[in-house]
């Protein structure tokens, strides 16, 4: 690569990671599309002009992580101590946990089914490059058109991909349709179906935990639901999203439009994956969190000291409000097992 190109390619990775410009100001910048910038920012890296180090001493709160595991089966939790306030660098922590629990996943051979969002972005951009033979990476749900590639597309699997030496599997639809019977469609067609297929054969996924709260929402930002349309799904009991599906308090799948357009790998085949890793943090993800734990859609759950102390008090509060221990508003799936 000469030069000139690499210049170009470190001013490109400056404006995005020293002075915190997004793509799409990049974009206008250089007069290319937001995916073209990511695509830059990929060569970027693998040129060797960007370079990420974890030095932050990540402390862990052995107490809270037991508990979790206790009250909800959880084979394993990670919880950050003393968490940050800042939400952008709790996120970034977070990130680097998760990147430990995946990295302790990896084998030769293994299929490993992500999502995407704020919270497996820092995942993924936490992880070294680690060469996995025969490993592939497999989209689990739809993300055409819309929103950031890095944070809330294909580009964030086709990274972890690059970094892992692996082979990728993208889902060509996107996240939402307009009509129930388009979802269905899609979901028939061959590649789509083939890819989810995959995705139900997944030794370990990477997963976020949603709220439907608007201000963060990851379906609002990346333009799948408007504020109004995430208001009216609040409004029908919805409290929380994990694979673009909505689910009440108790962590039940809800037999409503937003999931039947929703392209994705569906609820059951996600809670039998073997090894579920979930990045949620944040007080005010807490009901979203606790609904997911009690739908046992997960099996590591990466999360906060004050997001983990509010999840398990709202449940000490649900459990006294019913009065006994044996009234546990957990869902039909409480039953299942997993390694």
């Amino acid at each position: 690569m000469d030069q000139e190109r690499l210049d170009f390619l470190a001013q490109i990775a400056v404006w995005y990671y020293e002075e915190g410009l997004d793509q799409e100001t990049i974009a206008g910048r250089i007069n290319k599309s937001r995916s073209m910038v990511s695509r830059l920012l990929d060569q970027a890296r693998e040129a060797g002009l960007v370079e990420v180090k974890v030095l932050y001493p990540l402390r862990t709160d052995a107490a809270l992580e037991r508990r979790l595991c206790d009250e909800f089966g959880l084979a394993n939790a990670q919880v950050l101590a003393e968490p940050p306030d800042d939400y952008r660098l709790l996120l970034k922590r977070l990130g680097e946990l998760g990147a430990r629990c995946l990295q302790q996943a990896l084998r030769p051979g293994v299929i490993i089914g992500i999502s995407w969002g704020t919270a497996v972005h820092e995942v993924v951009s936490a992880m070294p490059s680690t060469p996995v033979p025969d490993s592939t990476v497999v989209q689990l749900i739809g993300a055409v058109g819309h929103g950031d590639p890095l944070v809330d597309g294909a580009e964030l699997g086709r990274w972890l991909a690059q970094k892992l030496h692996a082979s990728f599997r993208f889902l060509s639809a996107p996240l939402l349709v307009e009509d129930e019977a388009v979802a269905a469609a899609l979901r028939r067609e061959r590649t789509i179906e083939e890819t989810l297929a995959m995705g139900k054969r997944a030794d370990v996924a990477l997963i976020g935990i949603g709220t439907p709260q608007p201000e963060l929402s990851s379906l609002v930002r990346a333009g799948y639901l408007s504020r109004s349309e995430i208001e009216s799904l609040m409004a029908s009991g919805v409290v929380g999203d994990i694979v673009a599906h909505q689910f009440d308090e108790n962590g039940n799948w809800l037999d409503i439009p937003a999931n039947r357009r929703a392209i994705s790998l569906d609820a059951e085949s996600l809670r039998r994956i073997p090894r579920v890793i979930a990045v949620s943090g944040g007080v005010s993800k807490a009901r979203a969190i606790l609904a997911g734990l009690r739908g046992r859609y997960c099996t590591c759950l990466v999360t906060d000291a004050r997001a983990a102390q509010a999840v398990l008090e709202l449940q000490r509060q649900s459990l006294a409000a019913h009065g006994a221990t044996g009234c546990r508003p957990l869902n039909h799936a409480a039953g299942i097992t997993r390694n």
